[in-house]
């Protein structure tokens, strides 16, 4: 099939890749200069690192570089993924500088994708399948504050976390960031030097996960193992979580009390007023957020200032100077407001009666296995779930639609696919106070969803690393074999129309 795919980071290279290999003709559209989706240059803001080790956060068979630090930086992770595109040859196949402006289905299921090149005049194409890879950190939030207009006329700026590329921009400028997730946390960090003052406005205050338990236990071995996901209930339960969700129930909350104890002393909350509300568990109702070197740190010495439970009222400028009131009243100094406040998930380029159909009542994705749109022919997403192992959940999403296109994957019928689609949203909605992404938040549920996809394609991982990842992280590597398998079931030669299979 000629596929086109949008969007070139994790999930839009993995994805070339494994369909060029399966025999697809690949055309991959890209709106910057360079390869690496949320890790691209265009959008490294100071601080920027992973939130997950090199060793666990890479492609089943493109290790990261032995030379990387254990969290390697956004420029790092960048430069990885366009040597990934080298290295499997996905260049050629690659239109950078091209945003995708139109994506149009004919009568027949065939895609005319509208573009604009680098020079020229838009053009069209047209395309037997479409697979959309742009991700749900691809269009900022920045929230419409009052005073907006005139705060930017007086030489104020306000932008989202993603948009802040040059630390110097902020030196000897007073710096309000809005958020208390990692990118709010890191950026805080990274222009504190620069700045004359930094401030973190944060709505509600959430727990955050040290890179080191106690400086010493490295937290993927509490959190990046399939022990680590067990410990919060899963829509279903079986094995041993059923044993952790019930008679064991009291040894689960013990572990998550003790880790909690410790991270509230290890990082001073309680002295620094900067304890969140609930319990620790709470920490796996949306995105878990590590810990950013140095920040509670800056806290406790006074460099950041951090106002709890309060947001941004409107933007002033008074006198010439530039100010931010909060909603309890205060007015803090504020030259330069950077919003850490999310994504906006859409899918512009979709005409407005399709994007209908992909979404339910509430606005979310309606997507089987967060890849197939139900009822929509000759289109899959990849890349829409936020997941602590998003290179290799890309990675087995891109196997999984090049299974279904080579006829190597049974659905269940459409009810069923939403049955089940409608299921999941609803235990999201429930589980994470209504803060799922629309629908793409799998966190901490990131090896439930792999072993779905697995499960769907008939390809398992073997009884004993299954048993292995319970104990220790689970490792990208030990995944390079779904390929082969299902290489090795597709390659092989198809019986004749008509004619029984041999046994």
């Amino acid at each position: 099939m000629k596929i086109a795919i949008i969007g070139a980071g994790f999930a839009g290279l993995t994805t070339a890749r494994h369909l060029r290999d399966f025999g697809h003709d690949v055309t991959v559209f890209e709106k910057v200069h360079d390869v690496g989706g949320v890790w691209s240059t265009t959008r490294l803001y100071p601080g920027v690192s992973t939130q997950n080790g090199k060793d666990t956060y890479c492609l089943s068979d493109f290790p990261m570089p032995k030379h990387y630090p254990e969290w390697p930086s956004g420029q790092q992770v960048q430069a990885y993924l366009n040597a990934y595109a080298d290295q499997f040859g996905l260049k050629p196949l690659i239109r950078l500088s091209t945003p995708v402006t139109h994506a149009a289905q004919g009568p027949d299921g065939r895609w005319t994708v509208t573009f604009q090149p680098p020079e020229g005049e838009a053009s069209s194409e047209g395309f037997d399948f479409l697979t959309i890879c742009n991700g749900i950190f691809s269009a900022p939030a920045i929230p419409d504050f009052p005073g907006a207009a005139e705060f930017r006329a007086a030489g104020g700026t306000l932008c989202h976390s993603s948009e802040f590329l040059d630390a110097d921009a902020a030196r000897g400028k007073h710096v309000v960031v809005i958020g208390y997730g990692k990118s709010s946390c890191d950026v805080a960090v990274g222009l504190v030097d620069a700045a004359a003052s930094m401030t973190v406005v944060a709505r509600e205050l959430i727990w955050k996960m040290p890179k080191k338990l106690a400086g010493v236990l490295n937290y993927k071995y509490l959190f990046l193992t399939r022990m680590g996901e067990g410990l919060f209930p899963y829509i279903h339960l079986k094995g041993f979580e059923k044993f952790l969700h019930g008679a064991g129930k009291p040894v689960r909350n013990s572990m998550l009390g003790s880790v909690q104890s410790v991270i509230t002393k290890q990082l001073k909350l309680k002295k620094l007023n900067a304890l969140p509300r609930g319990s620790f568990e709470r920490i796996a109702r949306s995105t878990v957020s590590l810990v950013t070197d140095g920040f509670f740190g800056l806290v406790d010495q006074g460099r950041i200032a951090i106002k709890r439970d309060t947001a941004i009222a409107q933007l002033l400028v008074e006198g010439g100077r530039r100010f931010a009131l909060l909603k309890t009243g205060e007015k803090i100094p504020a030259d330069i407001v950077i919003c850490g406040t999310g994504w906006r998930q859409e899918v512009p380029f979709l005409d407005p009666a399709l994007q209908a159909r992909l979404l339910d009542d509430r606005g979310n994705f309606r997507l089987y296995r967060c890849i197939l749109p139900t009822g929509v022919r000759n289109l899959a997403f990849n890349g829409y779930n936020s997941s602590f192992f998003s290179p290799l959940s890309a990675e087995m999403g891109a196997l999984w639609i090049a299974a279904l296109l080579g006829g190597a994957l049974t659905l269940p019928s459409e009810s069923a696919q939403l049955d089940v689609t409608d299921r999941r949203l609803r235990w999201m909605e429930a589980r994470t106070e209504g803060k799922h992404a629309r629908g793409t938040n799998i966190i901490p549920f990131s090896m439930h969803q792999i072993d779905e996809l697995l499960e769907d394609m008939g390809l398992g991982i073997g009884a004993m690393q299954r048993f292995m990842e319970w104990q220790m992280p689970v490792k990208p590597g030990n995944y390079a074999r779904v390929a082969k398998s299902l290489h090795r079931r597709l390659d092989k030669p198809q019986p004749a129309l008509g004619k029984p299979a041999m046994a």
